[in-house]
């Protein structure tokens, strides 16, 4: 039976004329910080003080034992960061350059001083820019020419830590007579029937040995025998119970076992877990365009999601525990599809393994981004060995749904000045509408593959056409207003967001000793966007004063304005479904502490945006529209029943004062969205007046704040032009958290939780109480509940002055 030795101990790095202790799976710079060579790059400036470390090269060692009784010995690294030359007891291996691929080298009778030598990430792409030309890109680091992790060369929320090291696992496996060398599971249902079937290919050492495969799920068993190097497996699961994602069904999954056999002699074993799930991309054209709608088992999704970028920029930190407190983060916020963005890696099983449990769709993006990616050797074959491992590597996941050659690289060629720049040059369009779709179609037809995002799904349209296929919406954040979100019907928004500082805490932990200012030099450091501050302060104007030295204020501000402007556009495009068919919150997660479009800052903490997600993408959102040029309640509903309530519309003044009132029976089925006008006479006059809408289930309850029912609010002008009241609430404790009692208009509450202790937590985000209504936010982590603190912690609108 095959057997494995982990060789995740002794072993050490060579720095200078030195050595120190290793961690492998690591990197040169998580084992340089843990000996105190150099700082936390995370804190403060450092970042720029470690830049070195990435154009150096760096040696792992360590002493391998001899290899024992079996037949071969087989040296396997899960991952190498990037460019390596491996050496054991001084003859060479071999020589990697590829991040993103495992490597296996036979070692049998081998022992003594295994090395794993390093070279430059820098050095490795000027050698190939020298050698295939210059090719164009968002950034000026190199990250084109290599098979790494791009975000590594830093991004425009990312640090540069280019990094190096052993990132993944190594061991030795002993054999005999054969292993198993790889198992691609082909998973389909068929008239309900859940088929598997299980194409396997072997490694020999006696050519001659008769060899079978049996293979068990779900209580079925079939064997079928090895011709050569290999053979097909087949079982079916009659009545088989369908994975559906999050909100549409249950997740069950089944324990697939496959048995490499000599005689009854096992010889290996393979084990995974499946899920029975059909997936399609339905694409066609219709009276709007092209569409991309996602159909899982038959029922066409709104997606939503949120795009995922490395949780750390040092990935190999990331544990088990990490990603599923991360991905569980996502769940909870009603999202029910990650997008794993291109400029990252091809996650670990960890991270998929948790999707398939919590019922999270995966897409899968190449990794390519941002550039155009040269495709003469050496790269051309890196890009292909690289793809045929990983789509096999990832099949047996029924959460992955959707395959993607590259982000935004179409999009760059047309109008990003790259086409008269390369005259010429391979680009990367062979890799994403040739190698990429032909490896897929091989390999994984189970799946659809698309060519690109942002990808209208040819050339006959601009790649980025709002009207065809994905849309990345970035002029809104870079030039307007995020009311212009509602000036156009993408038929799938696959990036789009706004920017925020991280907690308070978030910062205070990364830039100890700082006086916190938008432009102090630390805040500055951790903002990696292009005019980030600027884009933010003229987004803000459009809605608020902005503060002057105020920084506290300018922190809550800012990070309203990215809930609202997020919320923005997801209501607006929710509430044109089916048109379009998905929105992808640009960003989930940070990898660093920094000023970003995240949802969730680098170090774990949820800002409000993260709980206004939970409204946006909850199953049921009533939002107020402009639709053929009036005034609509748009009750949007994706639950899998009819959605019928009370609706209560109310023209109010910001002083509290009802001053008209409708009551209407609403009714929107099971996957759409129903719309109801409102009346003339419930339009607000002026900026001193807006709606309400509260929906109820039968019978009306007493608010929707309170707990009844859910609400949606219209104010006529952007919140500087509107009189507010100046707020008053009172604040008490209460189990497991506080309650505050509105006595006047409190638009936008918000418990900074963190501001009570570091540790601590709050159940909700923003929050809008009209007078007299009261709204328990819990806490968690708070050692110490007083009432007066509490009220310290809390942020709302204020009237401009």
């Amino acid at each position: 039976m095959l057997e494995a030795t982990p060789l995740g101990e002794g072993w050490i790095l060579r720095h200078d004329s030195d050595t120190l202790p290793a961690v492998v799976p690591g990197c040169v710079h998580t084992d340089l910080m843990a000996a105190g060579v150099i700082p936390d790059p995370f804190l403060g400036r450092h970042e720029t003080e470690v830049a070195w470390v990435g154009r150096r090269d760096w040696t792992y060692e360590r002493e391998v034992g001899d290899s024992g009784g079996q037949e071969q010995t087989d040296l396997v690294f899960d991952g190498l960061d990037t460019v390596a030359e491996i050496s054991l007891d001084g003859r060479l291996l071999g020589t990697v350059r590829n991040m993103h691929r495992s490597y296996r080298f036979d070692v049998t009778g081998l022992s003594g001083r295994l090395s794993v030598r390093f070279v430059s990430a820098y050095a490795e792409a000027e050698a190939v820019r020298g050698r295939v030309g210059e090719r164009p890109a968002a950034y000026a680091e190199p990250y084109q020419y290599l098979r790494k992790m791009a975000c590594s060369f830093g991004w425009d929320w990312g640090p540069t830590l280019v990094t190096a090291g052993i990132w993944r696992p190594v061991r030795l496996e002993h054999w005999s007579t054969a292993r198993i060398a790889r198992v691609r599971p082909l998973v389909t249902v068929e008239e309900g029937t859940g088929v598997v079937e299980l194409a396997v290919d072997v490694e020999r050492t006696r050519v001659e040995a008769a060899l079978t495969v049996e293979a068990t799920v779900a209580g079925v068993r079939a064997r079928a025998e090895i011709e050569g190097s290999g053979g097909v497996v087949r079982l079916r699961v009659p009545d088989a119970r369908l994975w559906w994602p999050r909100g549409y069904g249950e997740q069950p999954l089944h324990d697939v076992e496959l048995k490499l056999l000599h005689g009854e002699e096992p010889l290996d074993v393979w084990r995974r877990r499946v899920g029975f799930r059909t997936v399609e991309l339905d694409r066609r054209p219709d009276a709007h365009g092209t569409g991309f709608t996602l159909v899982v088992n038959g029922e066409r999704l709104f997606a939503r999601g949120v795009n995922w970028i490395p949780d750390d920029v040092f990935p190999s930190r990331i544990t088990r525990e990490r990603y599923r407190e991360r991905l569980e983060q996502a769940a909870g916020a009603g999202v029910d599809l990650v997008r794993i963005w291109g400029g990252g890696i091809y996650e670990s099983e960890d991270f998929y393994d948790a999707c398939d449990e919590l019922g999270l769709l995966v897409w899968q993006d190449f990794p390519f981004a941002c550039a155009a990616y040269p495709e003469e050797q050496p790269l051309r074959g890196e890009v292909e060995a690289e793809a045929r491992e990983n789509v096999v590597r990832l099949m047996p996941h029924p959460s992955l749904v959707l395959w993607n050659g590259n982000n935004e690289n179409l999009w760059g060629f047309r109008d990003w000045e790259w086409e008269p720049r390369l005259a010429g040059d391979s680009w990367g369009e062979g890799y994403y509408l040739g190698v990429l779709p032909r490896v897929v179609a091989e390999l994984d037809p189970t799946r659809p593959y698309t060519a690109g995002s942002p990808w209208s799904g040819s050339w006959e349209h601009h790649p980025n056409d709002p009207a065809h296929g994905t849309h990345h919406s970035w002029e809104v954040w870079n030039r307007q207003d995020y009311a212009d979100y509602r000036l156009s019907v993408p038929r799938f928004v696959a990036e789009f967001g706004w920017q925020a500082p991280p907690a308070y805490s978030t910062l205070r932990r990364a830039l100890p000793g700082e006086e916190l200012a938008p432009d102090s030099p630390g805040v500055l450091h951790h903002q990696k966007a292009d005019d980030g501050n600027g884009k933010l302060e003229r987004g803000l104007a459009r809605h608020f004063a902005v503060p002057d030295g105020d920084f506290d204020r300018w922190h809550y501000l800012m990070q309203l304005n990215q809930a609202r402007a997020v919320a923005a556009g997801i209501e607006h495009w929710r509430s044109h479904w089916p048109v379009c068919a998905g929105t992808i919150v640009w960003q989930l997660n940070d990898c660093w502490p920094v000023t970003s479009w995240a949802a969730i800052d680098g170090d774990g903490r949820e800002k409000p945006l993260y709980h206004e997600l939970k409204r946006l993408y909850a199953d049921r959102l009533p939002t107020f529209q402009m639709w053929d040029g009036g005034l609509v309640l748009a009750a949007c509903n994706q639950g899998p029943a009819e959605w019928r309530g009370a609706l209560t519309l109310r023209r109010m003044s910001v002083e509290g004062e009802v001053l008209a009132r409708k009551d209407v029976d609403l009714a929107a089925g099971r996957r759409a969205v129903a719309r109801v006008g409102v009346p003339r006479e419930l339009m607000p006059a002026g900026p001193g007046e807006f709606l309400v809408a509260d929906v109820w289930g039968s019978p009306r309850s007493s608010g929707a704040e309170s707990g009844g029912g859910l609400r949606a609010l219209h104010f006529p002008v952007p919140d500087r032009e509107v009189p507010y009241p100046a707020p008053e609430f009172e604040v008490g404790l209460a189990p497991g958290g506080i309650t505050v009692t509105a006595r006047t208009l409190v638009r936008d509450l918000l418990l900074q939780a963190d501001r009570l202790d570091p540790g601590a937590r709050a159940d909700r985000g923003l929050v809008t109480l009209l007078p007299g209504e009261e709204v328990t936010i819990g806490v968690r982590g708070w050692k110490t509940p007083d009432a007066k603190t509490a009220r310290s912690a809390l942020y709302c609108v204020e009237p401009t002055r």
